[in-house]
């Protein structure tokens, strides 16, 4: 059966009900994409933020806040770090962006006392499901990390697997990707790749199966490795992470993706932190946003097990 995101929701209302804290939650796009959480049964919420606005936002989509709790805090900065409080003290399972600057929303994830800080690196990862592929891809990093070090590359792929096994990938195959599949010395990104790969044999990362160098078209087709004699990978044409050189990369592959193959649907989380984060962007569509809080729900409940 194709993996997907009615999966995921599914598996979401499995796990039950999950709570967000949403911060500066006076936005309409937002708002509806919470308003459509809970219709969904996926997470109940905790809006913090203007509430005069906040419910004259909420009458103008009919929004019902009869249920949700409202936190009244008209400062942005001061809402943002009372809704991500409510995370760090395990009162919301997950905490969302809502019409505050991304910097700002970033300096509450980071706060020393009220954030969600784990000593680790954080990451970005988009999951998208595409026409034509019987699985999720999971893309990493897109938004976060501008130029990932080797140490920095080990961090993404352990924040990344555990997104993967909460939607059901118990095994995941990570692909670095490069513009080559064979190791250059002239081309850095090549033989970090390949270190990858062999600390990943040697069990130094763990849960996963690595193997990089390799191109898109191996990491994606299968009939590209065919074409291209690479039967011998581990990874042929089945990669489930696709781990980005930079952010360059990666960002101008999400793009591609988002506004030239009709019909995908995608979501996307910040990891590394006590409790997923979701951090969309004003130009990421309602069902991104829904896609990306039932995505956060489903790690949050596997984060709860492992704790």
């Amino acid at each position: 059966m194709k993996k997907g995101f009615d999966e995921i929701i599914a598996k979401v209302k499995e796990c039950g009900v999950k709570k967000v804290a949403v911060s500066v939650a006076q936005d309409e796009a937002v708002l509806e994409a919470v308003k459509e959480a809970g219709k969904l049964g996926i997470a109940d919420a905790i809006l913090v933020g203007d509430e005069a606005k906040i419910r004259e936002i909420a009458a103008s989509i009919d929004m019902d806040l009869e249920g949700f709790e409202i936190i009244d805090e008209p400062d942005m900065i001061q809402a943002s770090l009372k809704a991500v409080k409510l995370a760090h003290d395990g009162k919301a399972d997950m905490y969302m962006k809502g019409i505050i600057d991304t910097k700002n929303f970033l300096k509450s994830v980071l706060d020393k006392e009220v954030g969600l800080r784990t000593g680790g690196v954080l990451s970005h990862v988009a999951v998208f499901e595409i026409p034509g592929f019987d699985r999720l891809l999971y893309l990493t990093d897109v938004a976060f990390m501008t130029y990932p070090t080797l140490e920095d590359k080990v961090h993404i792929i352990n924040n990344t697997v555990p997104v993967c096994k909460a939607c059901g990938v118990e095994l995941p195959k990570v692909a670095p990707l490069a513009a080559v599949e064979v190791v250059n010395p002239k081309m850095p990104v090549t033989l970090e790749a390949a270190e990858l790969t062999r600390m990943n044999e040697e069990g130094r990362i763990t849960g996963c199966i690595v193997d990089g160098p390799l191109s898109l078209d191996l990491a994606i087709d299968p009939e590209a490795v065919k074409h291209k004699g690479a039967t011998n990978r581990k990874i042929q044409g089945d990669a489930d992470v696709l781990l980005f050189p930079d952010i360059h990369a990666g960002n101008q592959v999400y793009k591609a993706i988002v506004h030239m193959v009709p019909h995908m649907k995608n979501g996307c989380i910040l990891t590394g932190t006590k409790v997923p984060v979701i951090l969309t962007s004003r130009s990421d569509s309602f069902e991104t946003k829904v896609n990306s809080i039932a995505l956060a729900a489903v790690v949050a409940a596997e984060m709860r097990k492992d704790s």
